[in-house]
């Protein structure tokens, strides 16, 4: 090999080294304003969005499993569609979210406000809920989830 191709070679490997997808390490968003802000259909797993303002945010279809949205303003956010495997939605506001489809499974989200939320087909399976949270959601459950196939009353344990 000429010398040339060997500064060649190392160059490259060096550009594909440093060009690692951002989705490989875990972005953080934590205090940040990113109301109205567009990441329909992006994979952000293990971001941190904590005590962010999301409000009117389009994440649907996205990958969220493992995110933390700690404290987040999520009012009116649009997370249908979305995977919400194992995410940290605790104090968060996710007051008239659009979680149709969504799935939740196994997220921690024992102080969150879930007040005019759409959960039309929402997989809440194994995640935790304040009782009275619990409650009001299986007043409006209906519908399957299209990815799981669960059923959102049974998922939310609804008499």
């Amino acid at each position: 090999m000429v010398f040339s191709q060997v500064i060649s070679l190392v160059l490259a490997l060096i550009i594909a080294f440093f060009s690692v997808s951002p989705s490989a390490e875990a972005l953080d968003y934590t205090k940040r304003d990113l109301a109205e802000v567009d990441f329909s259909g992006q994979n952000l797993t293990d971001a941190t969005f904590n005590k962010t303002n999301l409000r009117s945010a389009n994440l649907s279809q996205s990958d969220l499993q493992g995110v933390s949205f700690f404290g987040a303003n999520m009012d009116s956010i649009n997370l249908e569609g979305a995977n919400l495997t194992n995410s940290i939605l605790d104090s968060a506001r996710l007051t008239r979210a659009n979680l149709r489809n969504a799935v939740l499974e196994g997220a921690f989200a024992t102080n969150t406000k879930f007040e005019g939320a759409n959960i039309e087909g929402a997989d809440f399976t194994d995640v935790i809920l304040r009782p009275d949270v619990e409650e009001m959601l299986c007043e409006k459950a209906k519908g399957v989830n299209p990815t799981t196939g669960r059923k959102t009353r049974d998922t939310l344990y609804c008499p």
